[in-house]
């Protein structure tokens, strides 16, 4: 997960103070970038958002290759774009930023070392990635296509949903919005971050300068809101059910 934001000191304080953060400086390709850790493990990656780009501010999740100049090559041929890289990041990694078909901004990355123990099932880490879309069926193919994910869609006559699996387990999933989809964003990923109590974790965000812009509602894997920080990037919070 990543998230270039104009001004990085400031969003460093927002997200340590909501989610227990702390931050080190690094991989320094990337610009002033800094790594946010929650007990000593990554979580996720703040950087600055260079002046010429005018991109949205907003959380770009990552998926995981083994090659990412052949994914590269795949995003294209699948009608996707590879904005950024491939590019040599810290300790020999790469990795790329592009969009699906659809628009919707997301990242590639190639881990050379052993990835250390991640952290995550705990509050402050990333539940689960979701991407808001006009229709699931022809991104989804995308997807499979390029990261060889396998496709559950939700049978429902009134809800155009897929899971996206990967080895048996739920990597990320394909809402299809249809004309409810905002004109004003597109297509565009959401990561839900977990939180102890989700009341307190709203009342906490508003006091640190966050807006609510859909409150609590139910999901499949519990109580949840959308929310942005004072840059405007969009996230959700989510208390998993036990």
């Amino acid at each position: 997960m990543s998230l270039m934001v104009h001004g990085p000191a400031a969003t460093q304080e927002f997200y340590g103070t909501l989610f227990g953060w702390e931050f080190q400086p690094g991989p320094q390709q990337l610009g002033p970038y800094v790594r946010a850790l929650l007990d000593g493990h990554e979580v996720a990656g703040i950087g600055l958002l260079p002046p010429d780009r005018h991109l949205p501010i907003a959380w770009t999740p990552y998926f995981a290759s083994e090659n990412v100049d052949l994914t590269a090559e795949t995003v294209r041929s699948c009608g996707g774009t590879i904005g950024v890289g491939p590019l040599d990041a810290a300790d020999a990694d790469r990795l790329a930023i592009g969009s699906d078909p659809s628009g919707a901004v997301f990242g590639v990355w190639q881990a050379a070392a052993h990835l250390g123990t991640t952290v995550s099932g705990v509050p402050g880490t990333p539940a689960w990635n979701e991407l808001l879309t006009f229709e699931s069926a022809t991104v989804a193919k995308f997807y499979r296509t390029v990261f060889g994910y396998q496709e559950e869609p939700v049978v429902s006559a009134d809800f155009d949903y897929v899971t996206l699996n990967l080895g048996g387990g739920p990597v990320a999933g394909i809402h299809g919005l249809g004309k409810a989809l905002p004109r004003d964003r597109g297509a565009h990923w959401v990561t839900y971050f977990q939180v102890a109590d989700l009341d307190d974790a709203l009342d906490h965000l508003a006091h640190l300068g966050g807006h609510v812009l859909k409150p609590a509602h139910d999901t499949a894997h519990g109580p949840a809101a959308m929310v942005a920080d004072p840059e405007g990037a969009r996230f959700a919070l989510l208390e998993p059910r036990r």
